[in-house]
């Protein structure tokens, strides 16, 4: 154990009750400091010598000597998996309920709630809809409600009834539900990585982790590489919209396809002082949350498409700290400013898809596509994974392909006569 405990009486103030609260006093051999934490109950110095500073207590200290022995050797259990030792880990264990440790609706709630005070709400709510389909899942099997729901109890059996359950089951109306395979890929590695920290911070043994070879494998999905071809691409933009909100969402479709396929939120959170001559160099907001040991900034070329949008909707107010675009403001907090850009977001997919039916473009075209369309358009044009990459702020190569929709037929027959013009 990485830890001291011990049990002291804080003698430094007198309680109403003329006796000293007794506490749990924690050091830490690593960092070598030491934190107190009470364990409700008050002494007097004489009572607390009589009953926990000697071998050989009498008769009438035995019981409250019994009870310190328990809260020493349940704060002792507790310190045990705690490697390297973290006081704020074995706080969460010794105030919460007991059983916690081992539920998995506990974890989840922690989970959500250490999301939102890292102002991570999309994920947050990801790992809210995976809970909720937890639950409704286990009350469907045993028609009561339920709180408490152990790791133990979910097998790689479980996990396949489960991912079955999601694919086409009714709801309470007798309505058929049924998830996409992104949808059910998602929850299920919410639950795996649920599984690994509890496995990790020694909540759960590792035997009964039920993922993996010869387990239960989490469907492997590839996404659908949604971009446009170079004439649709042309065809959006001499495309005229029919009102005010059409052409609103069009501009910022196109602004994100011509700054590297930015999506919304990096939109949203551009500053006047991020603009260096004829370039927008910032710290994307997904980057500074993962990479926080080799922050690269990302560097977006302005053109002239994207110089008369910025013009055009940008703030009046151009001072450094003022937010190019009026998506979001300083004033809100991390909640309201993530609402704000999800309203915003929504807005220009409502929009450019009312605009693609009139121009027969796909009906679906979302701000999605801007990042493919961006991505796959380059790459047809000759630049290189590398290029493309860096412009996507892409630190694997793997992971940029996965943005490349694959080379239309006209590449193709270009490249062809290239390789047999000898």
């Amino acid at each position: 154990m990485e830890c001291i405990i011990s049990i002291v009486i804080d003698g430094r103030r007198k309680k109403r009750n003329n006796k000293y609260p007794v506490k749990l006093r924690v050091y830490s051999i690593q960092s070598r400091k030491a934190r107190f934490y009470p364990i409700n109950m008050d002494m007097s110095l004489q009572e607390f010598d009589s009953t926990w500073n000697t071998k050989k207590p009498r008769e009438e200290f035995k019981g409250k000597r019994n009870d310190l022995m328990e809260e020493l050797k349940r704060a002792e259990d507790k310190a045990k998996g705690i490697t390297p030792f973290n006081f704020d880990l074995f706080e969460e264990k010794i105030y919460r309920k007991h059983g916690d440790g081992v539920n998995v609706f506990y974890h989840y709630q922690k989970t959500i709630s250490n999301l939102e005070k890292n102002n991570q709400f999309n994920t947050a709510t990801v790992y809210k809809n995976t809970q909720k389909s937890i639950l409704e899942f286990v009350k469907h099997n045993s028609d009561r409600d339920i709180t408490f729901f152990p790791f133990s109890e979910i097998t790689a059996q479980w996990l396949q009834d489960y991912e079955n359950y999601m694919l086409d089951h009714l709801d309470e109306n007798s309505k058929h539900i049924r998830r996409s395979q992104t949808t059910i890929s998602m929850y299920l590695r919410t639950l795996r990585t649920l599984f690994i920290s509890a496995t990790e911070s020694g909540e759960i043994p590792k035997e009964i982790y039920p993922f993996g070879k010869g387990k239960y494998q989490i469907p492997n999905v590839r996404n659908i590489k949604k971009a446009l071809t170079e004439e649709q691409l042309k065809k959006l933009f001499k495309a005229k919209p029919t009102n005010e909100e059409q052409k609103r969402a069009r501009d910022f479709w196109l602004f994100s396809y011509a700054c590297n396929g930015m999506n919304i939120k990096d939109i949203a959170q551009f500053r006047y002082s991020d603009i260096y001559d004829d370039k927008l160099v910032f710290y994307r907001a997904k980057t500074i949350r993962t990479a926080k040991q080799d922050l690269q900034p990302t560097v977006v070329y302005l053109t002239k498409l994207s110089q008369n949008i910025i013009e055009k909707y940008g703030n009046k107010d151009k001072s450094p700290e003022s937010y190019i675009f009026p998506i979001i403001e300083n004033s809100m907090s991390p909640f309201e400013r993530n609402r704000a850009i999800k309203n915003f977001t929504r807005f220009i997919n409502q929009h450019i898809q009312k605009l693609a039916k009139t121009i027969d473009l796909p009906e679906d075209l979302t701000t999605y596509w801007a990042r493919h369309s961006f991505s796959t358009m380059a790459i047809r044009k000759g630049a290189s994974i590398e290029f493309v990459g860096e412009a996507l702020s892409h630190k694997d190569p793997k992971t940029t392909l996965r943005y490349f929709a694959g080379f239309d037929d006209e590449n193709k027959r270009n490249m062809m006569k290239k390789l047999v013009k000898l």
